[in-house]
């Protein structure tokens, strides 16, 4: 199984209705496939323009480490030297925060991720695992 399109607009919509309702900053949500590609992305009106860069790399470090967001985090207070040699390893990509969801099958495996940044990061966590939820797919925040 893969995110399709309709899919990853499906978590950006509710990832963006879910911030307005708990009155969120301005959001910025991409939603990656299981290579770390962009599907779909959004910056909505307000949000610094900058916002891509860290939604993509919320997500790509989910995708690429197979860790959501909070685990990032959890490992890079644990062990800032891996995290330091994994940001390396991938070019100072990865983000290692929440806001960083993974996305799973049935199965359990990776399909994508979704980046989720512009309000607190507990916040973007709470507002993706929404977007994802209102698409049908299951996440880890």
């Amino acid at each position: 199984m893969a995110v399709t399109l309709d899919q990853a607009r499906a978590i950006i919509a509710g990832t963006r209705a879910k911030g307005r309702e708990m009155g969120l900053k301005s959001l910025s949500v991409v939603v990656l496939d299981a290579g770390g590609h962009v599907l779909a992305f959004e910056r909505e009106d307000g949000a610094a323009p900058g916002r891509f860069g860290i939604a993509q790399g919320k997500a790509y470090g989910a995708v690429m480490l197979g860790m959501a967001g909070r685990a990032q985090m959890a490992r890079a207070e644990a062990q800032g030297y891996f995290m330091a040699a994994v940001n390396g390893v991938y070019g100072g990509q990865v983000v290692p925060v929440p806001g960083g969801l993974l996305l799973r099958d049935d199965a359990g495996a990776v399909i994508g991720a979704v980046g989720v940044t512009g309000d607190t990061s507990d916040n973007d966590a709470e507002a993706g695992l929404a977007g994802a939820a209102a698409a049908g797919l299951a996440a880890e925040a």
